[in-house]
């Protein structure tokens, strides 16, 4: 295809099953092109991005390849339609000043009840409840009340007992912490990893120093983004420092929670249980993931696969604000700007 005309976009759509369909209504002279690909797997991600100038992914990995001028000769904006973007070389768009947007806040109401979801889960051992009951071990044990104990043969604990260490106090760190808060539990608002004090924050809330909250919590919340600096944000040292009571939640992004130091912490009983949404290595499995490998079945370990995001609500939000993005760009006035 020759090069695009100065007022026309080929829009290319890498993920449309994910969400709603999208519509754009660019502003004049603009005109575009949209082509949908319900999903878009590695060997054809090239020839269909080539002569795309604008690009509407999820987690699709766009590196440093897929954005160089050989492969994308034409692209000047990439949006992605979720809050997350470390599926993009963020760098390699910036040396091609390639604008990257994204969609904040989109899923906060979901995310943050999955995650409660989650730590009942977990605290309350409901899939190991449901497994033993459907296999028919209450009729034959007469009870399996000790099955819920945990390693101190202690009973779970019960809401306005928990204290809740919220880590990552963006959106979603928010809205679980008014969730929490709703239920009865104790709030703990982490600083970031290092100081005793967060000179960066923006409001007023109080915050109480990383490893505190670590030793602190009997439910911890992860909710902060991958980056640099987050990767293995929890590991061993860190799990060694919690309460034997307390139950990690991670709703966040894979990697921010050691894998490999989780399962030994489930193992060696360092810590009560654990669930999470996220993963390393996605889509996840026994041969690319720690955690789900067959010697950790029968942990107090609950998993999700990546769908705490998925509401009506969510794909409503995706919908309007890759709309507002893609429309936003193209009249010069670009928003959620992250590149």
């Amino acid at each position: 295809m020759s090069p695009p005309s100065p007022t026309h976009h080929n829009i290319v759509v890498l993920q449309g099953q994910y969400y709603k369909p999208l519509h754009f209504d660019l502003p004049p002279p603009f005109t575009h092109t949209l082509t949908v690909y319900p999903d878009t797997p590695l060997s054809e991600l090239h020839s269909r991005i080539h002569d795309a100038t604008i690009l509407v992914t999820s987690v699709t990995r766009l590196d440093a390849v897929a954005l160089s001028a050989e492969v994308t000769p034409y692209l000047q904006f990439i949006a992605v339609v979720a809050v997350g973007t470390d599926c993009v070389d963020l760098d390699a768009c910036r040396k091609r000043g390639i604008i990257v947007s994204n969609c904040p806040n989109a899923n906060v109401e979901a995310v943050s009840e999955h995650a409660i979801a989650l730590y009942f889960a977990a605290r309350r051992r409901v899939l190991e409840m449901h497994s033993l009951t459907r296999a028919g071990e209450w009729a034959k044990r007469g009870t399996l009340m000790f099955d819920m104990l945990d390693q101190d043969r202690k009973p779970p604990l019960t809401c306005e007992e928990e204290v809740v260490g919220i880590v990552g106090y963006g959106a979603v760190g928010k809205r679980i912490t008014q969730l929490a808060r709703n239920l009865g539990m104790k709030i703990l608002i982490s600083t970031r990893k290092g100081v005793s004090t967060d000179s960066n924050q923006l409001d007023e809330v109080q915050r109480t120093p990383f490893e505190e909250v670590l030793q602190k919590s009997t439910v911890l919340f992860i909710a902060v983004p991958r980056t640099p600096s987050t990767l293995n944000l929890i590991s061993t040292a860190e799990l060694q420092s919690m309460s034997r009571q307390a139950v990690l939640v991670n709703v966040s992004r894979g990697g921010i929670v050691d894998e490999a130091a989780l399962v030994t912490a489930l193992k060696e009983r360092w810590i009560m249980g654990a669930a999470t949404d996220v993963f390393l290595n996605e889509p996840a499995s026994p041969q690319n993931s720690p955690l789900l490998a067959d010697d950790t079945r029968d942990l107090n370990l609950t998993v999700s696969p990546h769908l705490a995001w998925l509401a009506e609500r969510t794909q409503e939000n995706q919908r309007r604000i890759a709309k507002e993005i893609v429309e936003g760009f193209c009249a010069g006035r670009p928003c959620n700007v992250v590149t």
